[in-house]
């Protein structure tokens, strides 16, 4: 029996993008699979999110390799694509929409086959712990730099969709380093 990435060889680049926009952009995985063609600018390098979870629309700015990645998946699907074009950037396998219950399954499938996911067990990663993730990881790298955090907050607040500055605070707590009472005479 054939594998799924035989018989449909764009299946493995359309979820390694996918997954890792969400990853390096901090994506809600539903803003990454609503994403049209046209709201990918490539050679802008900016993502147009538009009427998402709280109503509001933006702009997400992408680094230089995540536009070449991107780049390389559309000009793969574009390729492999023979039917009239979905008006989706990432696509299923005859060029339509991805549905959030088989990115799910895929997502709990790898998670599975990497370790992440122990047999027996009824919790692991989620798609959206990547967005957890980003965000966590934006704080500790503004730490890490001498930032002030709290100046910053809205900046990260506004790039990840947030209606409210105070629903970014909780993020504060998700990283140890950044309550750390002894980091304050540290340096």
């Amino acid at each position: 029996m054939m594998s799924a990435s035989c018989w449909w060889p764009l299946r493995r680049w359309t979820y390694h993008c996918l997954f890792g926009l969400i990853a390096v952009a901090g994506l809600r995985h539903s803003e990454a699979l609503d994403l049209r063609r046209d709201d990918v600018d490539l050679d802008q390098g900016i993502l147009t999110i538009r009427e998402t979870k709280f109503g509001k629309s933006r702009l997400v700015p992408l680094h230089a390799t995540t536009v070449a990645v991107l780049s390389d998946y559309a000009a793969r699907r574009d390729a492999h694509l023979v039917a009239p074009r979905s008006p989706y950037f990432f696509v299923a396998e005859q060029g339509g929409r991805l549905l959030h219950q088989y990115v799910h399954r895929v997502f709990w499938q790898l998670s599975r086959q990497i370790g992440l996911w122990q047999r027996g067990q009824s919790n692991g990663p989620r798609i959206h712990d990547l967005r957890h993730r980003f965000a966590v990881q934006a704080l500790t790298n503004w730490y890490r730099a001498g930032e002030d955090v709290e100046r910053e907050l809205p900046v990260l607040s506004t790039f990840l969709g947030h209606a409210n500055v105070r629903d970014t605070y909780w993020y504060l707590s998700a990283a140890p380093e950044q309550n750390d009472p002894c980091r304050a005479t540290a340096g």
